[in-house]
């Protein structure tokens, strides 16, 4: 197992140095050893869109704000402690793992709908893992504000990419954020997870939020939180049952409406379905901090946990019996 944390302090202090039409080559450079999150894409994809795609810094806008948001990063010694948040995530991981597989000891009935998994599967083996931490653009008004200055993703085995802009909200949260995607990313790796885009559901990926959330609370407190969920939105019994009334539809292309909220929806050109933003994050939470209490486990224990498992045993626990996946 090799965890690298890639040196784009230098390589986005050069990106900003060169002219504009020198940047994107550079771009690319920097995004490189990301590549094969993308190995499946017939023909490759070219890793400046991909760059862009994350909210990634606009390289053709002024530099000046780039170069202070660079100088903060650096100045909050943001790449050790990425570097240091994954060695202790990575040891919580590799200590729940360390009991093999656990019994569920549940007195729960199964259902034909939702049977429930008498052992959850053992933590799968922590992969080499290439994270990637970038600025993101500070001009771009849904990053800034419906994302509150975070793109992350962890959910491809073996890549972790974090794009940012660093308020002090984020830079304070900055560790949380990334024992979250290290938990996405572990979840999805051999002996994990499987992921079918055809065939996932919403509620693999609400659960994949809400397990990933917990995790990074029993690490950091609070600060586990995803900061971009509003208080009402994590506490909303509205939005917990209207998630939940989504979990069993298939297709990762609903993902974005279901889980990020009718803002990214509209954004992303998908059918907003009357939900804020973070909804699917909120509901996830609840669902798993009760599926856990019900188990007696941890998130970190729970990291390959079958999201039909959960579901079934979650929404049992809080009277939601009858929005089960299918």
């Amino acid at each position: 197992m090799t965890i690298s944390v890639l040196d784009s302090a230098t390589a986005m202090r050069q990106i900003l140095t060169v002219t504009a039409d020198e940047r994107a080559p550079l771009i690319r450079d920097m995004w490189a050893p990301l590549s094969g999150m993308y190995r499946f894409v017939p023909g490759g994809v070219d890793m400046a869109d991909v760059h862009r795609q994350n909210f990634g810094f606009d390289w053709d806008l002024p530099t000046d704000q780039l170069h202070e948001g660079l100088d903060m990063l650096i100045e909050a010694d943001a790449w050790k402690r990425v570097a240091a948040a994954l060695e202790a995530g990575i040891s919580a991981l590799i200590s729940a793992g360390q009991g093999g597989a656990l019994s569920a000891a549940l007195d729960l009935p199964d259902t034909p709908i939702m049977p429930v998994t008498p052992i959850l599967p053992e933590v799968p083996e922590i992969p080499d893992i290439a994270v990637l931490l970038v600025l993101g653009d500070p001009s771009n008004p849904h990053f800034m504000q419906e994302a509150q200055g975070l793109s992350a993703f962890g959910g491809i085995s073996g890549y972790i990419t974090i794009t940012l802009w660093p308020t002090p909200q984020v830079l304070e949260r900055l560790e949380a954020i990334v024992v979250h995607e290290l938990h996405h990313n572990v979840r999805y790796s051999p002996g994990g997870v499987v992921w079918d885009p055809m065939t996932v559901t919403v509620g693999e990926q609400v659960i994949a939020e809400g397990l990933a959330d917990v995790f990074a609370t029993e690490m950091y407190g609070e600060l586990g939180h995803a900061h971009f969920v509003s208080d009402e939105t994590r506490g909303s019994d509205e939005v917990l049952a209207k998630v939940a009334s989504g979990l069993g539809i298939t297709g990762m292309q609903h993902f974005t409406a279901w889980v990020h909220g009718d803002a990214s929806a509209r954004l992303f050109g998908a059918e907003p379905v009357g939900l804020p933003t973070g909804a699917g994050y909120a509901a996830g939470a609840r669902l798993a901090a009760a599926y856990l209490a019900e188990r007696g486990i941890t998130a970190a224990q729970a990291v390959a946990a079958p999201s039909g498992d959960v579901v079934c045993v979650a929404t049992r626990r809080l009277g939601l019996g009858g929005n089960l996946e299918d």
